[in-house]
């Protein structure tokens, strides 16, 4: 009889509670505010991601995962704006309906599986910005607390998410002898 991992105990737990969890709509639109918010301070220490967003202007694109949903506008400045009434021109859905797969998979460095309908161009210009821009927390940490620290907590921060990767990677189930 084979015995049931913890953590497939508690993947089946958390998936069970989320299934009935519906957060309300006024804290919705406001982390979707602040995700746009994310996004644009982020894209706007990329100008070749701006100018490749330009060139998308008016297109939109909507993310979602179970009941929740983003949908996004390309503005003609380069950046995102919420376009909540908007027909999306591609839809990207995340097919990994468990929140601890979609934490694992993140630990380990991989994409979760998305379905992708739409505007086949759009999606390799989403695609490109997902693989080229970065935050860059450690520049502006160093602009609040100085560079030695930032660098010193930005350090400390890429060690600990090495550790959770070694970690989540020895997992049972996670290591290649186990497939």
């Amino acid at each position: 009889m084979a015995t049931q991992s913890p953590f497939s105990l508690l993947a089946d737990a958390l998936g069970k509670l989320t299934d009935n969890l519906k957060a309300p709509a006024w804290l919705v639109d406001e982390v979707q505010h602040r995700l746009v918010l994310f996004f644009n301070h982020v894209l706007m220490q990329e100008p070749e991601a701006q100018a490749r967003l330009v060139k998308q202007k008016g297109r939109v694109v909507r993310a979602q995962w179970r009941d929740f949903a983003l949908q996004l506008r390309a503005t003609p400045a380069g950046l995102w704006e919420l376009a909540p009434a908007a027909t999306p021109d591609l839809l990207l859905t995340v097919t990994d309906t468990s929140p601890l797969d979609l934490a694992r998979s993140a630990m380990r460095g991989e994409r979760p599986g998305v379905r992708i309908e739409g505007d086949v161009q759009f999606a390799a210009e989403v695609n490109w910005l997902v693989d080229h821009v970065r935050w860059d927390a450690e520049e502006d940490l160093s602009r609040v607390i100085g560079d030695a620290p930032a660098h010193t907590l930005g350090n400390i921060g890429r060690s600990m998410a090495q550790a959770l990767r070694t970690f989540v990677s020895k997992l049972p189930g996670q290591g290649k002898a186990d497939a």
